[in-house]
């Protein structure tokens, strides 16, 4: 054999040798990627078997019409006595309660959302709501919201007479509604490895449980530290010797725990090592609604927050005032809330959907519309008394009329506890809403996804029935001063974990 006969031999053994590390590692990866599709597939199925559906037959008929943008979410934490749920403390007995409620709004551009925790003593009007039987229940007044949940005394619960309620009380339409019990939160809080909380003083097993009747053990030190499993439940459950003992501070409390939790997912990245545990965790746990009864449904709905900023994930709980020993909401401030949800604008009343969406800026209104000229021609109004006085929205209305405006209709309101008149109005509709609220003295624009424009009347018209000049000064375009206010009160997920942990 030649030298470049040799040469070339070795050559070609070389360049085999060389290659044959790559056809292995290019069979390696294909096993894996068999392997790990094979893991997925048998995962997915296991994800599957863990979900438990409720029936949608126990949704009212009557729903509001849907929003503007966006996704609206219930989410309801049980503290039922049943299975697992049993060695985890709370409540007696078999019938599924809720002490935990938030409808959380994601935004028609994935990068904004909110959260609005319902206080659970909140006095409330429970729509009919279907019994295990089949029946429907009568509608309840002034009732305490958390009291939906347990209609029917089910060991699981009634989530969807708790969603008919919030359908009811907020006029937003619900998409979908999700359950976690007891069990299922303390796994998934282990699932990603605990999460970082503060406590602002120590707390003793008296504090948890003040039927102790004595202090105990410390069971929480006062700064930050990191929770999970049951130390994570009595942490969100703790009411007493902090602040008031309310429930209003407890919500603050599970607002930042929530915040902190989405922070340590979000910080530990969305991938299958982080993803699997905690999905596996809390669909073993989880009830939901049937248009999340899959894997794949609810693998779609978590994968579209993950581009929402934390500080763009906000907190607030409903407007409210104490009543007694009981919660009252706080009108014109939550019907500004619930309007900017439909409408799909952030907080701050910015347009959050996109072109086209309730909120965006249109063109100005012409010298002749009903605004400039203060009279009331061409312009349409429904009248609402949201008092208590009597007769208040037919006198308005003949005010009204004599003004210039058309009156569709009168009616009484949802609620008969507004302070302040309020002017709700649709797209394209500010102009005239504008001089319809010139004509009440100190009353505020609340846009709505609805049409029209819509008067209800508060206590400062029924202790002066009289409607303003039109030269009286209108309300300020922007968003009201309710919005500005529950703007600052909100909660960020990134906001310090030791800041704002209690009222009272």
């Amino acid at each position: 054999m030649t030298a470049s006969s040799h040469r070339a031999v070795a050559g070609s053994t070389g360049r085999g040798r060389r290659r044959r590390p790559l056809r292995t590692a290019g069979i390696v990866a294909v096993s894996l990627l068999v392997l790990i599709a094979a893991g997925a597939g048998w995962f997915y199925f296991k994800l599957n078997g863990n979900i438990t559906t409720f029936g949608a037959d126990g949704v009212s008929p009557q729903r509001p019409a849907e929003g503007a943008g966006g996704q609206n979410v219930l989410v309801i934490g049980s503290d039922s006595r049943s299975g697992g749920n049993s060695s985890l403390g709370g409540g007696d007995g078999d019938v599924g309660r809720s002490d935990t409620a938030f409808l959380l709004h994601i935004y028609g551009d994935s990068k904004h959302a909110v959260a609005v925790s319902i206080p659970r003593d909140t006095l409330v009007e429970i729509p009919p709501c279907r019994l295990p039987d089949g029946r429907w229940t009568k509608p309840q007044h002034n009732a305490m919201f958390n009291a939906a949940f347990s209609v029917g005394e089910s060991a699981k619960g009634n989530p969807a007479c708790t969603q008919n309620t919030v359908e009811k009380l907020s006029g937003v339409r619900v998409d979908h509604t999700v359950v976690v019990d007891f069990e299922g939160f303390s796994k998934m809080t282990s699932a990603v490895g605990g999460v970082p909380v503060c406590l602002p003083k120590d707390i003793y097993e008296g504090d948890l449980n003040p039927n102790r009747h004595s202090r105990g053990q410390r069971i929480f030190a006062k700064g930050p530290q990191n929770v999970s499993g049951q130390q994570a439940l009595d942490y969100v459950r703790i009411r007493h010797g902090i602040g008031d003992n309310s429930d209003i501070g407890r919500i603050q409390r599970q607002q930042a725990f929530v915040g902190s939790l989405i922070k340590k997912v979000k910080d530990q990245g969305f991938n299958p090592g982080t993803l699997l545990p905690l999905a596996n965790a809390a669909t073993r746990s989880m009830t939901v609604d049937p248009g999340l009864d899959s894997a794949d449904k609810l693998l779609s709905f978590a994968m579209s927050l993950k581009d929402i900023d934390l500080h763009n994930t906000k907190f607030i709980t409903l407007p409210w005032r104490y009543q007694g020993e009981r919660v009252a909401i706080v009108h014109p401030a939550a019907d500004t809330l619930w309007a900017d949800i439909k409408a799909d604008r952030t907080l701050d009343g910015k347009n959050a959907g996109g072109p086209g969406a309730q909120g965006s800026p249109g063109p100005s209104p012409s010298p002749s519309s009903g605004s400039q000229t203060g009279t009331g021609t061409d312009i349409s109004i429904a009248v609402y008394n949201g008092t208590t006085t009597t007769g208040l929205a037919a006198r308005a209305a003949d005010q009204l009329k004599s003004a210039g405006f058309t009156v569709t209709g009168t009616a009484t309101a949802r609620t008969q506890d507004h302070a302040a008149t309020t002017v709700e109005y649709g797209a394209g509709k500010e102009a005239e809403a504008k001089a319809v609220a010139a004509r009440f003295r100190g009353a505020q624009l609340v846009p709505t996804a609805a049409a029209g424009v819509k008067v209800v009347l508060g206590s400062t018209y029924a202790s002066e029935p009289t409607l303003e000049s039109p030269a009286a000064s209108a309300p300020s375009a922007g968003p009201s001063p309710g919005s500005s206010k529950i703007a600052d009160s909100a909660r960020s997920a990134d906001d310090n974990i030791c800041s704002g942990l209690s009222y009272g």
